[in-house]
């Protein structure tokens, strides 16, 4: 099986790294790939497989990914640093198995000569304003909703609910319901100005379009990529077709890690 190996090279990852390559190069089941994996290793954090998985983004089906957290929290990562000889006598005996999980595709459509963008997100994609209110159009499948006022708005899977979408106030969605979440960030309301003022989880047959009033001085973020910069005349959001997929071999439940990340341990 082919194997690659995506690492932040910081302190610990960077030990962690070079244990898995000599022990991939040892082992005679497995093979390093850095071009064309079959499995992508992550070592580092939950940031470091949001790089991993915009890197290999363009061969997203047919990769797995396993992550391995060297620091202090990793909701996508199920192994631990100290587990790599547990983890490669996993993948010398893999078959196949994965869990998989929704991305959202994002259509950004530029005001500069036409041109437009598609990306895939793992957790989110917000559009936001720093010094002034934004004021953006919002539209569900084609139909008005409402003309948003605030800071901003976020769009989030259900694995990125517990992100950036949690922190503003948007609920936590199982991954196993296939739909994106709309959560305002600071929105103003007053007798003038009204917004639905709460969540809104949108079905994956179904899409989001925000068009600002003003093209310009918005920031646009996919996961950790940025856009600024440029007159942004619309964005759509839906679920993907295509998914992210993890190698099963001890991946936790959604909810378990919901209640360690964020609860702790409980003591009846």
């Amino acid at each position: 099986m082919r194997v690659a190996i995506f690492s932040n090279m910081v302190g610990a990852s960077s030990d962690v790294t070079v244990q898995l390559r000599k022990k991939i190069d040892a082992s005679k089941k497995l093979t390093f790939d850095g071009l064309n994996p079959e499995i992508v290793i992550s070592v580092g954090g939950d940031g470091t497989l949001l790089s991993a998985f915009h890197h290999f983004n363009d061969a997203i089906d047919h990769i797995r990914f396993v992550g391995i957290h060297t620091g202090h929290l990793g909701f996508y990562t199920d192994w631990r640093d100290y587990e790599v000889d547990q983890l490669i006598k996993s993948l010398e005996m893999d078959n196949r198995q994965s869990v998989s999980y929704p991305l959202l595709k994002i259509k950004i459509h530029y005001a500069d000569g036409g041109s437009s963008d598609q990306i895939l997100a793992l957790n989110e994609s917000a559009l936001k304003r720093v010094s002034t209110t934004m004021v953006t159009d919002v539209y569900i499948k084609d139909v008005f909703f409402e003309k948003f006022r605030g800071d901003g708005l976020c769009i989030s899977t259900p694995t990125g609910s517990t992100a950036y979408n949690k922190a503003v106030g948007g609920a936590i969605i199982d991954p196993r319901l296939n739909a994106m979440q709309i959560s305002e960030i600071a929105s103003i309301n007053n007798r003038v100005f009204r917004t639905m003022g709460s969540p809104i989880i949108i079905p994956p047959e179904e899409w989001v379009t925000l068009i600002p009033d003003d093209i310009y001085h918005n920031i646009l973020t996919c996961d950790q990529l940025l856009i600024k910069d440029r007159p942004i005349r619309s964005i759509s959001y839906q679920i993907s077709k295509h998914r992210i997929y993890f190698a099963k071999y001890r991946h936790s439940h959604f909810w378990n890690r919901v209640s360690n990340s964020f609860i702790g341990v409980n003591k009846k």
